[in-house]
This record gives C-alpha cells, structure tokens and sequence, in this order.
C-alpha cells in the first residue's frame, strides 16, 4: 500500500492511478495537476504528453520530457491557490510548488499552471512564473537623514543605517 506522491493523503491508487493509468479522466484542474506531478515522479511520460493539450504538444518534445523526469527527483508537490478548474468550469489554474532535486540540487519550481476543459476533458495548457507580490510597508520608512531609532541621537546613516 503505497501513498500517492501528489500529497494528498490517499493510497495511490485511490488518488492519481486511476487518472494515469486511463480507468477515468481528472475531474478538475487541481487533480489533474497532482496526477501530473504524480507521473512526472513516476516517469510516466505518455500520461504528461496524453494530457497536454493538443495545440500545446509541440512545446516539448517527448524525448525531453522522458530525459528530465528521469534524471530528476521528485520531493514534494505543494498546491498554494486554485482559481476555477471545477467539475463545471471551461478553464482553471493552479498555483504549485514542486520541489525535486536535479544533478544533486534542490529546486523549488514555483508556477502558475493554466488548465482547459474540452470535451469533458482538462488538459494543461501552459504554466508561467507567478507574478511577484507588492510589498506593502507595515511601518514608515526610515529616511538617512532621520534621526537612528535606536535612540543614539545620531542620524540613521550614521548609525545603524
């Protein structure tokens, strides 16, 4: 009894198998993502190519694909949002994590994968860095000229800053 790799605390072959092996397709966008993950730790290239969507086929080739899920090792899969990609929506995305280990380095790749429904069926259609967040200062700034807050009575540039 085996836990499936996409973390979502099912066996295997309740979770991702069934989807991979073709007894069913994923009901949404966020279960095809962890079965796509899933065969990326498995090396189940004709499931990632089988699920890529049909337009999108010619980004990668096969060959590629197979070259790095087998020389990669496959960590852990985070999912941090989902946006539409239910049972009833034309498109969704997922924002992942997944974390696997290339040539003795650990790598977090962070995306924001698109998934579209025709047919019935969800397909990934193509992944992008997410954008990076606005910072938003809690507290003002402190200006060089201001006088240090650590109490000094210097001004900051001179002190701490």
């Amino acid at each position: 009894m085996e836990s499936c790799p996409c973390g979502a605390s099912l066996l295997y072959s309740e979770c991702c198998e069934p989807f991979i092996s073709g007894v069913k397709p994923a009901p949404t966008a966020e279960a095809l993502m962890r079965s796509r993950y899933t065969a990326y730790t498995r090396k189940e290239v004709d499931y990632i190519v089988r699920t890529t969507h049909p337009d999108q086929r010619k980004q990668e080739s096969e060959s590629n694909i197979r070259q790095w899920a087998q020389k990669s090792v496959w960590h852990q899969l985070e999912i941090l949002n989902i946006v539409g990609g239910g049972s009833d929506d034309p498109v969704g995305s997922v924002e992942f994590i997944a974390e696997y280990s290339e040539n003795d380095e650990r790598v977090k790749h962070h995306e924001l994968a698109q998934f579209k429904k025709e047919n019935g069926i969800w397909f990934f259609w193509d992944g992008e860095p997410p954008k990076p967040k606005q910072f938003i200062r809690q507290a003002p700034k402190t200006g060089r000229n201001d006088p240090c807050s650590c109490g000094s009575g210097k001004k900051f540039k001179k002190c701490c800053g």
